[in-house]
């Protein structure tokens, strides 16, 4: 039931698959959008004469600023229908709301529960939960409701408190847990200071939502292979966002998230919106399959990934989403390096004297990008600041300014009360 047949059918029949589901999308948008009846409309786009995956070129992208802008326009059904409201968590710019039916939900569950099973899951594992399910988040709420859906169990901890993590783990003896990974050195470094034997404790992997795990070549960066030194757990990474309603999720092989074909569409872009290459890196651009609150079409996510059509070892033949390279918008250029802010915590995420940091993008005198890094550590010192300057160069190639800062002042900015997920990368360049 959690394992869909598509999923192992040929790319053709895939491709196939998707452009019968397009048709009922755009059908379904001609008839109930606000937004993309009137973009038809201004467009001159007959929707009949789009028949495949190319033809929906012709069809103009939506923006996040669209979302914004016309926020209401995008639903398709009467408020009366929307069960529920959830809204993206505004890392980049203003938060965006989004209106679920009680149909969306199920179709979420469903997502969930195809993408846990994915991940190894099965009827029986029982599941740590640690993310929040409030502050609007959709991601809590339907990794809750998708490992109902799989007949496992959960425990609803919610984020943070290293202590109750583990009162719960040590009672209640899971044998997954769902987290930011960067969260799983916190509990670690917990479990050593509070001589938790953690290493043969019941939890035997992690589903990792919301930072990179690995390399371009799916060998685990430096943020995964310190999680894995230190605890040899199972890790699967995940892609995810509210935009999409729809997951990627790695399979045991770590080989990238999976692509669920009867759920969404995806093109991957270059910066003049053309279809790259097959193999090359741009921006995601997806079409909601199923959604029937808010679905959108050619939605630009701003994300820079790229696909992989290999079979992969597990039987799949869905394509395979890249580790993000980053976020469009956030690419920087620093003394002739063009780097994402990834990059600067996949270093700084792997130094055990490094307590906390923020990353902070500024414009300077001639109009070029200055990139200053802000570390929280017990015990500052002109070595360090030589040490991470060397581990810099050594990773990308430039060493970024360097400063310190107390540690307190650097968690009371990676969170702040507004924001359900930490922030540590602040852009204050001159647009």
């Amino acid at each position: 039931m959690f394992n869909p047949a598509i999923e192992y059918e040929p790319r053709e029949v895939i491709k196939q698959f998707q452009e019968r589901k397009m048709q009922d999308l755009l059908q379904y948008l001609q008839a109930k959008s606000p937004f993309y009846k009137n973009m038809f409309s201004q467009e001159h786009i007959d929707i009949t004469k789009i028949k495949t995956l190319e033809d929906l070129r012709v069809v103009p992208f939506t923006t996040k600023e669209d979302l914004q802008l016309h926020n209401e326009d995008f639903l398709c059904v009467d408020k009366s229908q929307v069960v529920d409201y959830m809204s993206t968590s505004g890392t980049l710019s203003e938060p965006t709301t989004f209106a679920a039916t009680n149909n969306d939900w199920k179709r979420l569950a469903y997502n969930e529960a195809i993408s846990f099973t994915c991940a190894d899951g099965k009827p029986g594992d029982i599941y740590q939960l640690m993310t929040t399910l409030d502050k609007r988040f959709m991601a809590g709420l339907a990794y809750f409701e998708g490992v109902k859906l799989m007949g496992a169990s959960i425990i609803r901890v919610g984020n943070g408190i290293p202590a109750l993590q583990w009162e719960t783990i040590k009672r209640l003896k899971p044998n997954a847990i769902i987290c930011v990974p960067s969260f799983i050195l916190r509990i670690i470094k917990f479990a050593e200071e509070n001589g938790i034997d953690y290493k043969n404790c019941s939890v035997k992997k992690a589903v990792c939502i919301g930072e990179n795990l690995r390399n371009e070549d799916f060998s685990l960066n430096l943020l995964g292979s310190r999680i894995k030194e230190k605890w040899d757990i199972d890790l699967y990474s995940t892609y995810a966002s509210t935009e999409m309603g729809t997951s990627f999720c790695e399979c045991g092989a770590g080989k990238g998230g999976h692509h669920h074909p009867e759920l969404i569409i995806c093109e991957i872009i270059d910066e003049n919106g053309n279809t790259v290459p097959e193999g090359e890196y741009g921006e995601l651009t997806i079409s909601t399959l199923g959604v029937e609150g808010m679905p959108l079409l050619r939605f630009r996510t701003g994300d820079i990934a790229c696909f992989h059509y290999e079979k992969c070892s597990c039987g799949r033949t869905t394509m395979r989403i890249s580790p993000l390279k980053g976020r469009k918008n956030q690419m920087l250029k620093v003394k002739g390096t063009t780097l994402y802010p990834a990059a600067i915590f996949d270093v700084l995420d792997n130094i055990d004297y490094v307590e906390n940091y923020l990353v902070e993008a500024t414009t300077n005198e001639i109009g070029m990008d200055n990139v200053n890094v802000s570390i929280g550590c017990k015990n500052p010192s002109e070595d360090i600041i030589k040490d991470l300057k060397d581990r810099f160069r050594a990773r990308i190639r430039i060493a970024p300014d360097i400063q310190f800062l107390p540690i307190d002042e650097i968690n009371r900015r990676n969170f702040p009360e507004a924001k359900r997920k930490p922030i540590k990368f602040f852009d204050n360049r001159k647009k």
